[in-house]
């Protein structure tokens, strides 16, 4: 009670929603999780390809040097890698900025008002 002689009561606790939301709550996080995961496994296997790709470049421009006979045949096979590694450069690039929409994308919809709550 108060000064005032009125009596207060706690309202009622209904444990079964209270549970229902801890689930809701627990059932997105582990999909977040899930979804992230699986996003920095593709990224991950990708940036893997990619450093194959790189020692590709690199053994075939060790075997052009030293095949080359003349100056100009080795410039030749710089300028040919060079062209290779630019344009790689670029993809990559590209890549990154597409694989950076995708986790905030998934991030903007994992998080928005009402996930979990069953709406």
């Amino acid at each position: 009670m108060d000064e005032t002689g009125t009596k207060w009561t706690l309202p009622a606790f209904n444990a079964a929603e209270f549970t229902k939301l801890g689930k809701e709550q627990t059932d997105a996080l582990i999909e977040m999780q899930r979804e992230l995961a699986k996003l920095i496994e593709q990224a991950n296997a990708d940036w893997l390809a990619r450093m194959e790709t790189e020692r590709e470049f690199a053994s075939d421009l060790a075997g052009k040097l030293s095949s080359a006979r003349t100056l100009p045949d080795a410039a030749k096979a710089y300028q040919e890698w060079m062209a290779r590694r630019i344009e790689t450069m670029t993809k990559d690039s590209q890549k990154f900025f597409a694989d950076g929409q995708k986790f905030v994308a998934s991030m903007n919809r994992l998080m928005s008002p009402g996930r979990g709550s069953g709406t």
